[in-house]
């Protein structure tokens, strides 16, 4: 039964009390808005698809997030990627209430920061590349997440359901496909061994060679390289993207590498920093006339140089790289096909 009545403010609050349902109230600037609010709840308990709103209209979006972060994430998540995601959505989001936050409303989000310069480039912003569409649609699958831990974890029932799935997600795009003709692999080489960072040129050709991303390359230690055996060990889920350590194979020209490296005091293969490496090898770059190309792509040719071996199955392929799914070798089986074709004649 709906009950209508004025507030010594002046304003309306409707209240509806059925047996079986929870007791919901609202306050309303004129006393027909709130009968239609009381008539709407009716309807919907007669129809048997009542969902309080009580807890989603008073949670906002910093109130769940703050939850999430401390309650959840802490047992499901490594690393930090997610955090620096969250705190996107926080600073857009945040005083959202979760029923506030609809199809519209996320859809705008999505918009927004496809036109958010990208903050690595903080010397001209205006002159900075958009945040990738990549870069977005993480963040999205990052609020569809917590809005789903908000429901099944949580117990705070969202009336509409999840705003997220009904909105359209970035395109990524294709992937990145620049590779080095052998002349320009000359000249880089020769660049970075000129380099007055003694790191470098170790550091490429152990990229190349293991297709260990910049991350886990810098943060190996030598006690996690079992020469012998041939394995470099990744052992800290905080410091791989996927979160799963794993063994890398060696090859001989990966053992030849670190044999030229000075054994660090820091216990670090590669003793230097994220920066002031990517620094040393764009100038390589420069020096060498090579353009569009990044450490990122030093993976890339390591990849591209096992599928052109034929010998290699996705699988194993999948072992060296540390993929947690094929879906993203699939790329590099055309490689493996051209090899095989020569090899039939």
């Amino acid at each position: 039964m709906a009950y209508i009545r004025q507030l010594k403010s002046e304003w309306w609050q409707a209240i509806v009390r059925r047996k079986g349902y929870p007791s919901a109230s609202k306050t309303f600037r004129y006393e027909r808005d709130a009968q239609e609010w009381a008539r709407a709840l009716e309807v919907e308990m007669d129809r048997g698809a009542f969902v309080s709103r009580t807890t989603a209209e008073k949670t906002t979006f910093s109130d769940l997030a703050k939850s999430f972060e401390e309650d959840f994430a802490p047992h499901h998540y490594r690393g930090q990627a997610w955090k620096y995601k969250l705190a996107a959505l926080k600073d857009r989001l945040g005083d959202f209430s979760l029923v506030a936050i609809t199809a519209p409303v996320v859809a705008k989000y999505r918009d927004d920061r496809l036109k958010d310069p990208d903050p690595r480039y903080k010397k001209d912003l205006d002159k900075a590349p958009r945040i990738s569409p990549a870069t977005v649609k993480t963040e999205l699958d990052l609020l569809s997440k917590i809005l789903d831990v908000a429901q099944k974890e949580f117990g705070i029932a969202l009336p509409a359901g999840n705003p997220v799935l009904g909105v359209r997600k970035p395109k990524t795009g294709k992937a990145r496909d620049r590779r080095l003709t052998p002349e320009e692999w000359a000249q880089l080489e020769e660049e970075c061994r000129r380099s007055q960072n003694p790191w470098l040129h170790p550091a490429l050709l152990l990229a190349v060679e293991t297709a260990m991303r910049q991350g886990e390359l810098l943060s190996l230690e030598w006690q996690h390289v079992d020469k012998k055996r041939r394995l470099a060990l990744l052992l800290d889920p905080e410091k791989i993207k996927t979160e799963e350590p794993r063994a890398v194979p060696l090859t001989s020209a990966a053992l030849a590498a670190l044999g030229s490296l000075p054994k660090s005091i820091k216990g670090r293969v590669i003793a230097t920093d994220r920066m002031t490496l990517y620094k040393a090898f764009e100038r390589a770059c420069e020096r060498a006339g090579i353009t569009d190309y990044t450490w990122h792509d030093l993976r890339h040719e390591a990849l591209s140089r096992l599928a052109e071996r034929g010998d290699l199955s996705v699988l194993e392929m999948a072992a060296v790289s540390g993929h947690k799914t094929l879906q993203m070798l699939k790329r590099y089986t055309h490689l493996q096909a051209e090899k095989l074709a020569k090899k039939l004649g």
